[in-house]
């Protein structure tokens, strides 16, 4: 049975403050929450958009150099960009690429972005974002208990 919320991070632990996605992914599932799968990856493909099948809702949860501190959330739709057609694509086109496969809308979807500082290889968690990453879990503990983004 496919548990009804999913939250799936992406980035590359190996490069400092990019692992805040499959960190926060981690922490969530070591809390074995009734009704959440948890997944990370290294990178969004068009292969996730099979992932969110027979969801109720679903949260994307990156590292970013762009959110302000300590993360910003928002509400994605589907949309056919650039990185359609590379290795590794927006949350925006897997939501299209599921849209393209079974000609409907697919769950409503958040994006969480935390801000990161530091992503060269093989530095640690940076300070500022140990910070925000617990400001996100936060976050991410009522949206799931709330049923809506708060």
């Amino acid at each position: 049975m496919t548990a009804p919320i999913l939250i799936f991070g992406w980035g590359n632990p190996s490069r400092g403050d990019d692992a805040l996605g499959p960190l926060l992914v981690e922490r969530i599932e070591a809390l074995a929450l009734p009704g959440v799968e948890c997944l990370t990856d290294f990178q969004l493909q068009v292969e996730h958009a099979l992932d969110l099948l027979e969801r109720e809702r679903i949260l994307f949860v990156d590292a970013s150099l762009e959110a302000e501190a300590p993360y910003r959330q928002r509400r994605l739709s589907p949309a056919r960009d650039a990185s359609f057609s590379t290795h590794a694509i927006t949350p925006e086109s897997v939501m299209q690429v599921y849209v393209d496969l079974h000609d409907a809308a697919p769950p409503p979807c958040d994006l969480l972005a935390i801000r990161g500082e530091r992503f060269e290889l093989g530095e640690d968690l940076s300070p500022a974002a140990a910070s925000h990453l617990e400001a996100a879990l936060r976050w991410t503990l009522d949206w799931v208990k709330q049923g809506s983004t708060p």
